[in-house]
């Protein structure tokens, strides 16, 4: 009618994932659940062809995934996933205690040798969550094993720090499917819960031992 006002039409949703985004999501689960192993080839015509996605789209995923350390690109080599050699092992690790131990300093620094229940209260259920898997399905455990971790660093409250903590996240994941320790479920989480306990009264030392002893294991595997 002359002089009405038309009424936007309400949009039911936001709109969906872009397919690089679908593209990085499934090469990623993929990656991190081992079945694309270490040092396995990805090339974008190959890419293309299997998912029907243009070259730009996984040429634009892979990228991503290089951001995230899964995979690595070298020149006239092409994409591969990562694979971790010794040194590789050793230099996360020591990046990992760099961070954690910046973020255990701060926590003692503010709360003392007893830290209240509510800053401690992500990481217990972390570890109660890790408790309760069967162990069956190991990507599901490297996870919860990683959640621990990053919620004690996120409790120290520090946005920079949680940040480039998490950048190691999907690496750190990597790492412990490539390299399975020899680790069942109900000891590692009461390894965890006691780190829990000796990271308040002991600092960025017990954070410097928990880490040394989880490289050693590491390598171990690795052999």
């Amino acid at each position: 009618m002359p002089g009405q006002v038309p009424v936007p039409r309400r949009r039911e949703a936001g709109p969906g994932p872009t397919a690089s985004t679908r593209l990085v999501d499934d090469l990623r689960r993929q990656v991190l659940a081992g079945e694309l192993p270490a040092g396995r080839p990805l090339r974008e015509e190959d890419l293309a062809a299997a998912t029907g996605a243009s070259r730009h789209t996984v040429r634009a995923a892979l990228a991503r995934l290089a951001d995230e350390r899964l995979v690595v690109a070298e020149p006239y080599r092409g994409v591969r996933v990562t694979a971790f050699a010794a040194a590789d092992v050793v230099a996360l690790q020591e990046l990992r205690g760099a961070l954690e131990g910046e973020a255990v300093r701060l926590l003692q620094a503010a709360h003392g040798t007893a830290w209240p229940a509510a800053v401690l209260a992500p990481a217990r259920a972390a570890v109660a969550a890790l408790a309760a898997l069967t162990g069956e399905d190991w990507p599901t455990v490297a996870t919860a094993h990683a959640a621990v971790h990053t919620a004690l660093v996120a409790a120290a409250g520090s946005p920079r720090i949680t940040e480039a903590y998490a950048r190691l996240h999907s690496e750190v994941l990597l790492l412990l499917v490539h390299v399975r320790p020899a680790y069942d479920v109900p000891s590692l989480a009461a390894e965890h819960a006691d780190h829990l306990e000796q990271v308040q009264r002991r600092g960025p030392d017990a954070v410097r031992e928990h880490l040394a002893a989880s490289t050693a294991v590491l390598l171990a595997a690795r052999g």
